[in-house]
């Protein structure tokens, strides 16, 4: 048994340990130029005959993050590289890039991630109007998936 004097070293150290870990990486660039980054992307996307995808969220919002981590899984990134452009919109505390979310008709008080599809010249394919990944934690992957594989483009 740990003598109750030592407890407090203990808590110390568990707290010094636990500030020494370096936070999840971000999702969202939280400095970008989304309006830039969005032209780039029709540049990239019109060049290699890829669909754009629009992902309007923040880094504060789990099912962000739950979209992104399924993303990243091999077979699902694999499909995305091959097939799309993903521009991450930084949506700040639902204060920023809204200009954006309106001009692609994203209506983000339904819930974040929200997604928009684009054409490889910017034209908007898709919109998720009912927050249909905003629950994206709880979303299974194949669900995630096949949105990616309904979406790709037409070659």
């Amino acid at each position: 048994m740990i003598p109750p004097k030592y407890w407090f070293l203990i808590l110390l150290l568990f707290v010094i340990a636990c500030a020494g870990k370096s936070p999840a990486a971000s999702v969202y660039d939280e400095k970008a130029d989304a309006h830039h980054d969005i032209a780039a992307a029709i540049a990239d996307a019109e060049a290699s005959k890829r669909n754009i995808v629009l992902i309007f969220g923040a880094n504060w919002c789990p099912d962000c993050r739950a979209l992104d981590a399924q993303m990243h899984k091999p077979e699902l990134a694999s499909i995305i590289e091959k097939n799309f452009v993903i521009v991450e919109v930084d949506l700040g505390r639902e204060d920023k890039n809204l200009d954006l979310a309106e001009q692609y008709h994203v209506p983000i008080k339904h819930g974040i991630p929200a997604l928009a599809v684009l054409t490889s010249r910017g034209n908007l394919l898709y919109t998720m109007d009912q927050g249909q990944f905003a629950d994206a934690r709880n979303m299974s992957y194949e669900s995630i998936k096949a949105f990616f594989e309904q979406w790709k483009p037409k070659r």
